[in-house]
């Protein structure tokens, strides 16, 4: 940063603690680009990605950056906020069309129904029939408390660890490392591992109730 960039990428909060320390000018800025932009602007970052953009967006003014703004998922909503950081004659580029509901034709998809009280030990038999020994599934849960609990659980004859948010970033780091590696072969995560991750031969995911 001191000897001058040309590409900066980063998230919300480390942007925004340079920028605080004087580390860090964007007056001069000539590209935004905002990915996962649904995410973005959402509650958790938009309040931090307004207060950047207001250092290098001027009101009314010719010069503001060009502004990028992707995502796979754009509900209507993000348009309308996006508005706020685009020129009137911006354009909108859909690569998905029709295609929002299509899921892959090569993946099986089963609904199992099942009382909470029982699903771990229902988990424990899919993963072992689905998956085997040393295969690698991954199962999302909707909340840290319960990934933490199924990670732990007896039923799941596999080695199993959790990944959410209150976990250390550098723990999530060696966390996924020993999945990539098949050091363990479950891993139990919150949707903090719903975007971004590339995990090759994964053969099962399991959603423990319908994503919202």
């Amino acid at each position: 940063l001191k000897s001058g960039i040309d590409i900066l990428v980063g998230t919300p909060g480390r942007i925004k603690d340079h920028i605080q320390n004087s580390k860090l000018d964007l007056s001069s800025v000539k590209h935004v680009v905002l990915d996962e932009v649904d995410h973005m602007l959402d509650m958790g970052f938009a309040e931090q990605v307004e207060e950047i953009l207001g250092f290098a967006y001027k009101k009314g003014s010719e010069n503001n950056p060009q502004t990028l703004l992707f995502s796979a998922t754009c509900p209507r909503w993000v348009y309308d906020v996006a508005k706020k950081y685009m020129k009137d004659e911006y354009e909108q580029i859909d690569l998905i069309g029709k295609k929002t509901q299509r899921t892959a034709t090569t993946v099986e998809h089963l609904a199992i129904q099942c009382r909470s009280s029982q699903r771990a030990g229902v988990l424990g038999d899919i993963i072992q029939v689905y998956s085997g020994s040393r295969g690698r599934t991954i199962v999302f849960c909707e909340t840290k408390k319960e990934a933490n609990e199924l990670a732990m659980n007896a039923s799941l004859k596999q080695d199993a660890q959790s990944l959410h948010g209150d976990i250390p970033q550098k723990q999530r780091e060696i966390t996924l490392k020993g999945f990539r590696n098949g050091v363990f072969e479950v891993l139990i995560a919150t949707n903090v591992a719903a975007r971004g991750l590339d995990i090759p031969e994964v053969d099962l995911v399991i959603q423990c109730s319908p994503p919202k």
